[in-house]
């Protein structure tokens, strides 16, 4: 019987490739090129500068804006002087840290690429710099939600919802 992906599989339960299921690309193909393999260059460009990376949905889609998104929409949202300064103190200080974490992250993954690259991860070591990763990673999402809920505190609920409107999140 054969198959649309090319394979053969004989009256005994054997499996044969043909020539056309071995030949097909991965999607990771040119990615062995990057300094480290798992992260992009929007990857890397986004854990340098600080920026959401998505990390945020959860309060984004929630009804808690972002302080980057509302200095971008402040007079639209005709936010205060006070509102403003505060938000952008807030923008400051989740830069800020973002930054630190994204450029530990970036050393993590970079350790963790040389490991695999030179043959020296063993599983001891593999626990180690995952869990060293993850735990950055959890930090760096609650920088980035930290900063939607003290945004949030600082509006008042028609300019919440106006955000929302605006946004795309409501009608």
């Amino acid at each position: 019987m054969r198959c649309r992906l090319g394979l053969v599989i004989a009256l005994t339960g054997s499996i044969a490739f043909s020539g056309a299921a071995l030949a097909q690309q991965s999607p990771y193909a040119g990615d062995q090129t990057r300094a480290i393999k798992s992260l992009s260059p929007a990857d890397v460009d986004a854990l340098t500068n600080g920026t959401g990376m998505g990390m945020a949905k959860a309060g984004e889609l929630n009804g808690y804006p972002g302080p980057a998104h509302i200095l971008g929409m402040s007079d639209m949202l005709k936010l205060s002087p006070d509102q403003k300064a505060a938000i952008t103190a807030i923008m400051g200080r989740m830069s800020t840290s973002a930054k630190m974490l994204g450029a530990q992250i970036l050393e993590r993954e970079r350790i963790l690429d040389g490991q695999f690259a030179k043959g020296t991860i063993t599983p001891k070591l593999l626990t180690q710099e995952t869990a060293e990763i993850g735990g950055l990673q959890g930090q760096l999402r609650a920088v980035h939600l930290e900063a939607h809920l003290e945004t949030k505190a600082l509006l008042n609920p028609e300019q919440i919802a106006a955000y929302n409107r605006m946004r795309g999140y409501a009608q």
